[in-house]
């Protein structure tokens, strides 16, 4: 159900400050798109309709009397983990079903305060932790490409909603390749930032506030890489380098498409190679082995034992040992010299392109997700070891883009992961633009 003639946010935004549109049209649109496309999808899970057409209302009085802003009038949702005041945040956990957001995230207030309009929020899965967004209050959604296949999670509604055109812009969260694999899976862009670019306070478990989680950053989903960076530059909390102005001939790429740990389907693999070929006849430099890569299964190791020790401290029901301060402060070093190795290594190479995942969207699936497998190249592998995609950029705080490069032999999406130096965030927005306009 992809709609590739829906606008991407910043076009709404400029036919809207052009006088061709107007905030409430628009809004009503959205509206309508929602009610019609997601009865069998279940992207748009709380809805908040009337607040939204007053805030639009409000966009076109703002335009009317000469204000501009970057977003005026753009209706958008958000993945349900962001709070929105008066409305529900349960991060899908029936404990949490009556927990109302009393402010909104700093995100959501960003936003809002470049004109956007929020029409709503999107699904998850319980606890943010799964790739498949289903959970016992808001049910289950399913992908647009194929009803009879996952969307992906955590943010998966967010990549759904955008998928059916329903929504141009949407803003998720990721520390398991929550914002990447919905948008892989959904063929849709997705940025993940670099740890700390983007604040965290208002996506919290729900009633809780306190420090930022490790490896858990903020990010946004989109229909073009253009929106991508758009959004960041409204949200982000820190001054961020832009992206260097020059050609995809002057950059140098490292791409990798098997580990000693992760393995990805043939289909993806094509899809990867096709992709630097096509950069490579561009003439960006492209290499497919460095002797400065890290130990990828080495640091996914740490990586797993380091997510598991957060979420086991927000999980009263986990059993996983936590460490003494101690041993938590040797995991911090670790991580440490992760970085470092990937700096060392980003001093040879301005990004790596690599799958985000082994496999294209599945079906969905009653079985938990440690207990998981799926087909890779009709083997059947354990869930787990996808995870050593994501972790490339996760564990040492990297930022990584997703974006759409092809489709599988069922039709479904396949989106390639671009890693880039810490803080070079607009450097893999700017290469998913460049690497989709090659065709």
């Amino acid at each position: 159900m992809i709609n590739a003639t829906e606008p991407t946010a910043i076009e709404t935004a400029r036919a809207i400050a052009r006088g061709e549109t107007s905030a409430v049209a628009e809004c009503e649109a959205a509206i309508a798109r929602i009610e019609e496309r997601d009865a069998d999808i279940n992207a748009v899970v709380v809805r908040d309709f009337d607040r939204a057409l007053e805030a639009a209302r409000a966009a076109d009085a703002m335009h009317a009397a000469g204000e501009a802003k970057p977003l005026l009038g753009v209706p958008m949702t958000i993945k349900e983990s962001h709070d929105i005041a008066g409305l529900p945040t349960t991060w899908g956990l029936e404990s949490a079903k009556n927990f109302i957001a009393q402010k909104d995230s700093l995100v959501v207030q960003r936003l809002k305060s470049a004109g956007a309009v929020f029409l709503g929020k999107t699904n998850v899965p319980p606890m943010l932790a799964d790739w498949q967004s289903d959970n016992p209050i808001y049910g289950r959604t399913s992908n647009p490409h194929d009803r009879s296949r996952v969307v992906g999670g955590s943010s998966g509604g967010s990549a759904a909603a955008l998928a059916a055109g329903m929504v141009p812009l949407e803003y998720g969260s990721d520390i398991g390749g929550s914002i990447r694999i919905p948008a892989h899976y959904c063929g849709v862009y997705g940025l993940k930032p670099s740890y700390g670019a983007v604040p965290l306070e208002g996506h919290y478990f729900p009633g809780t506030d306190g420090a930022d989680v490790p490896l858990s950053v903020t990010g946004p989903l989109a229909r073009s890489a253009e929106d991508l960076a758009l959004a960041l530059n409204l949200t982000s909390d820190i001054a961020l380098p832009g992206a260097p102005s020059r050609a995809l001939e002057d950059y140098r790429l490292l791409v990798v498409t098997e580990t000693d740990l992760a393995v990805a389907d043939d289909a993806i693999v094509a899809a990867v190679e096709r992709a630097a070929n096509r950069c490579e006849q561009a003439g960006a430099t492209v290499s497919r082995a460095s002797d400065l890569l890290p130990d990828l299964a080495a640091l996914h190791g740490q990586y797993l034992h380091m997510l598991l020790t957060v979420l086991a401290v927000r999980d009263p029901a986990s059993d996983y040992p936590l460490p003494d301060l101690k041993g938590w402060c040797d995991m911090l070093d670790q991580q440490a010299r992760a970085r470092r190795q990937y700096r060392a290594l980003f001093e040879q190479f301005d990004a790596i392109l690599c799958p985000n995942a082994g496999n294209t969207a599945f079906a969905h699936s009653p079985v938990p997700m440690a207990d998981r497998k799926l087909p890779i190249n009709g083997e059947e592998v354990e869930f787990g070891r996808q995870f050593g995609w994501v972790s490339i950029a996760t564990y040492p705080g990297l930022p990584a883009t997703s974006a759409p490069i092809g489709e599988d032999g069922d039709g479904l999406p396949i989106g390639l992961q671009i890693v880039g130096d810490f803080h070079a965030d607009h450097t893999v927005v700017e290469l998913a633009r460049l690497i989709g306009g090659l065709g």
